[in-house]
């Protein structure tokens, strides 16, 4: 089996402290009933609060000329439309590449954030890890960005997700035990990690993955375009793929219940927020902004570094799926199960409906069908899967507030 050259095992310890950072943003504080000051899950859940802010008006869309009215996919996709956000591209020629995937942190706050390129991946998946984090896994498709990152390490659900993708797979590298699942698999030659050798940024062809700052966070960034063009350069197949699965529609489904804000609360220093923001008709990501030790949460807008906006989706999509431990704290370990079927809530327009998910074989792109098993479409566009366990705790207000606190069994 082809490996690439440069993918040298190494594991690079971030910097905490550097003059670098984000700029000051206003932030969001949402009281809450008192929890553990330990950033490991919680077992008491906060008590939820309605906002003041402007309630979601009801939008009705109606598809425009430029979009048929029964919407793209799951199969038959024109050539210049992607699999994967149901839009036409700009450049057709990027649909003829893999689907890139690059593992992204955001933790610790005050070096991390905000973060390069998230905002152009056509769909991102929130996972927990380990010690009451998450990470990304972003993947890239119909647009390219010049830096990605922070990258770090990989984890067991990123297994599953390249198979499902068929993709690239970018990151900084792994435990040994995570790190024997993904080289000796049948995809261990499309695996790009930094090698033996350091270079700053910017990325290039021959070194895609790069430092930045190594005087002070030493964060590793790549750049989409650089690393399919190594990728090519090692004649490894990155070739379009057979991404068959999802099906978008314009006009919303028919039904469904008030859902303006959703709520994912993994653990006390990791916590986010999504709210549809009605003239932009999307949905906007905050982030934790404080560590709760009681007082309640705090939130700030997550923002990209290369657009200076926030990121946005236009489904946020929540699965319920198992959670084992494969090695139990402190030297944690989590399988998660991404195959099979399950429950979902999928929140688009201002809306959300129950649903599930479904991955039928180890190849196949996840897609939703309703409670009758009939094919459910996305909104058309970018596309975030929230991970949660199947015992997590689920409440919602009559304002369109839902809240998923994290539970592993």
């Amino acid at each position: 089996m082809k490996t690439l050259s440069t993918s040298i095992l190494m594991v690079f310890v971030i910097s905490a402290c550097s003059i670098l950072g984000p700029k000051p943003v206003e932030t969001i504080v949402v009281e809450n009933t008192p929890i553990p000051t330990t950033p490991v899950p919680p077992t008491i859940t906060p008590t939820p609060k309605p906002l003041t802010r402007t309630p979601t008006a009801t939008v009705t869309l109606t598809a425009t000329p430029s979009y048929p009215p029964e919407g793209y996919g799951p199969d038959d996709f024109p050539a210049e439309v992607n699999p994967l956000t149901g839009l036409r591209v700009e450049d057709p020629d990027l649909l003829d590449r893999r689907p890139l995937a690059i593992k992204i942190n955001i933790v610790p706050r005050t070096s991390t954030r905000p973060p390069w390129g998230l905002s152009a991946a056509d769909i991102v998946y929130e996972y927990y890890q380990n010690n009451g984090y998450t990470r990304f896994h972003a993947i890239y498709l119909g647009e390219d960005a010049e830096l990605v990152g922070p990258i770090r390490s990989g984890r067991f659900p990123d297994h599953y997700l390249i198979r499902m993708y068929k993709s690239i797979f970018a990151y900084g590298s792994a435990d040994r035990t995570i790190n024997d699942r993904l080289l000796n698999a049948e995809y261990s030659d499309r695996l790009v990690l930094e090698g033996g050798r350091r270079t700053t940024c910017p990325p290039s062809a021959a070194a895609p993955l790069c430092r930045f700052d190594p005087q002070g966070y030493d964060l590793l960034l790549g750049g989409t375009t650089e690393i399919h063009e190594f990728v090519q350069s090692q004649g490894v197949d990155d070739e379009r793929q057979d991404l068959d699965g999802m099906w978008f529609k314009l006009e919303p489904p028919a039904g469904g219940e008030e859902g303006a804000v959703v709520t994912i609360r993994y653990s006390s220093d990791d916590y986010a927020r999504w709210e549809y923001n009605i003239a932009r008709q999307k949905y906007l990501r905050y982030q934790d902004n404080a560590f709760d030790t009681g007082g309640g949460e705090e939130y700030a807008p997550l923002l990209d570094r290369l657009t200076e906006d926030n990121i946005i989706a236009d489904n946020v999509v929540v699965l319920l799926m198992e959670h084992t431990f494969y090695r139990k704290p402190p030297a944690e370990i989590i399988e998660i199960l991404v195959s099979g079927s399950g429950p979902a809530y999928v929140f688009r327009d201002g809306k959300v409906f129950e649903a599930r998910w479904n991955i039928p074989a180890q190849d196949s792109v996840l897609y939703l069908t309703d409670e009758d098993g009939e094919p459910f479409p996305f909104n058309p566009g970018k596309t975030w899967f929230e991970v949660v366990g199947q015992t997590s705790q689920i409440t919602s207000t009559d304002e369109g507030e839902w809240r998923f606190q994290f539970q592993i069994p």
